[in-house]
C-alpha cells in the first residue's frame, strides 16, 4: 500500500501544474497517470493557443482562469524554457452584421481585463493579414493572443514537479475510490494508494471520478476536434490567430502557426461517446478544410502533412469545476476543462495549491527549484558553440530525423532526463523527431534503435506509445 498526503489522479497539463504548483511546499504528492507518459490525453491534441480571454461570459471560472493564465504564461515559459510567442488573434468579421458580435466580444474583454483589444477595418485587418479573404468586413484584434507547444508545457511542468520531489507513477489507472476515516483510498491496477487527498484532474474521466465520491453528479462529453497540420513551408501564410465568430460548440475552425512554425487549422466540435475516440473521419477533416478556407484564401492544402484527433471534456453547465466537494472534504475538482483549459493551467495550478495550502496549512520549502532546462537544440548555437559542442559530444552532430533536424544528442538528452522517453512518441513530444514532413518514415528505426540501447532492451520490446503497441512483430527469419 502506498500512502501520500495528495494524489493528483491525471498527468495531463492541468494535473502537472498542480503538482508543480505543490511542490513548492512541503508536502508528499503523487500523480498518477493510466498511460506511460504524461500529455497522453487531451493535452497533447489541440491548438496550441493562448487565448486572450474576451470569449468566457463575464465573472465565470473559465474568464477568471483564462486572464490570469495569459498573465502567467510569459514567466512560467522563462521560468520552464519553453517556446511562447505572443502573436495576437483575430476574430473575422464577413458582413456589416457580424459586427455587433465583434462589439460585444469586445465589451466581454474589457470587460473581463484583457489589454489592448481593438476593432479593426477591413483595410487594417488586410494591412495586418493580406491571406485573408477578399470578403472580410472587420475582425477584433487581441495582441495579448499568443501559441505554445502543449507537450513542452506538459513535459516541463512534469519534469519540474519532479525534480522537486513529486512521484509519478505511469501505466496505473484508477478503478475505485472509496472514502476512509481520514482521506481516500485509491484502487489501481496497480495496487491502493491511501491518501489524505485527491486531486480530480481526469479529464474526459473526470465525471465517473466525481460521481464516485458525492452525490451532487456531473456529466462530462467527449466533444471531438478534428485537425490538419502544414508543413513548414506554409508557416508565413498567416502571422496571427485567425478565429472566426464563436457559435454554439465553440470558437470554431481557426487557422494559426504554431509555435515550431507550421500551420495549424481545426478543429471541430462533434460530441462523441467513445472517450477514446480520437480517430479522425472524412466528415471532420472536410469541415475542417472548407471552414479554415472561408476565411484564409490560398491555403496551401497539398502540404497537409499529417491530421488528427483530440478531445474535450465538455461539462454539461458549459464551466470549470475547480473546487472541494461540499459532500466530500478533502476532494477537489478539477473537471470540464475544455477550451481554454491550456491557458488557464497555470492559473488551475496555483488556485488548486493555494486550496491545499489553506487546507493543510503547508509551508513553502526552502529549496524549491523553480527553473529548468530544456533539451538543448545544437541548431539554436552559434556556429563556434555548436563546433565545440560536437568535439565534445559527437552525438550532437548525428543527425537521426532530417526533417527536424534532430540529432542522437538530443534524443539521448530525451530519455535521460526527469521523467525520460520510454517510447516513440515519448520521444516525439520531447524532441519533435518524428513530427516532420516525412512523419517519422526515415528516423523511427534509428530511434527505436537508441530507444532499445538507452532502456537496455531489445528493438522487438520498443512501442509506439506504451502497453501492446509494439512496431516489430518478428524478424524475417520467424516467418521463413
Amino acid at each position: 500500500m502506498y500512502k501520500y498526503d495528495v494524489i493528483i489522479i491525471g498527468g495531463g497539463v492541468c494535473g502537472c501544474a498542480v503538482a508543480r504548483e505543490l511542490s513548492r511546499y512541503k508536502v508528499n504528492v503523487c500523480v498518477l497517470e493510466k498511460e506511460e507518459d504524461v500529455c497522453c490525453g487531451t493535452s497533447k491534441a489541440n491548438s496550441g493557443i493562448v487565448h486572450a480571454g474576451y470569449d468566457a461570459p463575464t465573472g465565470s471560472m473559465k474568464a477568471k482562469m483564462n486572464l490570469r493564465g495569459n498573465q502567467l504564461m510569459e514567466p512560467l515559459s522563462k521560468e520552464l524554457d519553453i517556446p511562447f510567442i505572443r502573436n495576437g488573434s483575430l476574430v473575422v468579421g464577413k458582413s456589416k452584421e457580424d459586427m455587433p458580435r465583434l462589439e460585444e466580444l469586445y465589451d466581454r474583454g474589457n470587460a473581463n481585463g484583457v489589454k489592448g483589444l481593438q476593432i479593426l477595418s477591413k483595410e487594417e485587418l488586410l494591412e495586418k493579414e493580406p491571406n485573408l479573404g477578399d470578403d472580410v468586413y472587420g475582425a477584433l484584434y487581441a495582441p495579448t493572443g499568443g501559441i505554445v507547444c502543449p507537450f513542452e508545457l506538459n513535459i516541463a511542468l512534469a519534469e519540474n514537479a519532479n525534480v522537486n520531489g513529486v512521484d509519478f507513477k505511469f501505466c496505473t489507472k484508477v478503478t475505485g475510490i472509496e472514502r476512509q476515516e481520514e482521506g481516500y483510498r485509491l484502487l489501481t491496477n496497480q495496487g491502493v494508494y491511501d491518501t489524505k487527498y485527491v486531486v480530480n484532474a481526469a479529464g474526459v474521466y473526470a465525471d465517473s471520478f466525481h460521481n464516485m465520491v458525492s452525490e451532487q453528479k456531473i456529466n462530462i462529453t467527449a466533444r471531438r476536434g478534428d485537425y490538419c497540420l502544414l508543413d513548414k513551408r506554409a508557416k508565413a501564410h498567416v502571422r496571427s490567430t485567425i478565429f472566426t465568430l464563436p457559435g454554439k460548440f465553440g470558437k470554431g475552425i481557426l487557422v494559426a502557426p504554431t509555435a515550431h512554425g507550421n500551420l495549424i487549422l481545426g478543429p471541430t466540435a462533434i460530441d462523441i461517446q467513445d472517450k477514446e475516440g480520437t480517430n479522425t473521419t472524412r466528415e471532420g477533416l472536410d469541415q475542417v478544410l472548407k471552414k479554415a478556407g472561408m476565411n484564409v484564401k490560398n491555403l496551401p492544402l497539398r502540404q497537409v502533412i499529417t491530421s488528427f484527433a483530440g478531445l474535450r471534456a465538455h461539462e454539461d453547465r458549459d464551466e470549470f469545476i475547480i473546487e472541494e466537494l461540499a459532500d466530500a472534504p478533502g476532494f477537489i475538482d478539477c473537471a470540464g476543462i475544455e477550451s481554454p483549459g491550456l491557458t488557464s493551467c497555470p492559473a488551475i495550478g496555483e488556485r488548486i495549491a493555494g486550496i491545499l495550502r489553506e487546507r493543510m496549512g503547508l509551508v513553502e520549502k526552502d529549496d524549491f527549484i523553480s527553473t529548468r532546462k530544456g533539451i538543448l537544440r545544437p541548431a539554436n548555437l552559434p556556429k563556434e558553440e555548436q563546433a565545440a559542442l560536437l568535439r565534445e559530444n559527437p552525438a550532437y552532430g548525428n543527425i537521426i530525423c532530417r526533417c527536424e533536424m534532430i540529432t542522437e544528442g538530443e534524443i539521448i538528452d530525451a530519455i535521460r532526463r526527469p521523467l525520460g522517453a520510454k517510447s516513440l512518441d515519448g520521444v516525439k513530444r520531447r524532441t519533435r523527431a518524428g513530427m516532420g514532413r516525412c512523419q517519422s518514415g526515415f528516423c523511427s528505426p534509428r530511434t527505436m534503435e537508441i530507444l532499445a540501447r538507452e532502456w537496455k532492451m531489445e528493438v522487438r520490446q520498443v512501442t509506439k506509445s506504451g502497453g501492446d503497441s509494439y512496431l516489430v512483430l518478428g524478424t524475417n527469419k520467424d516467418v521463413f
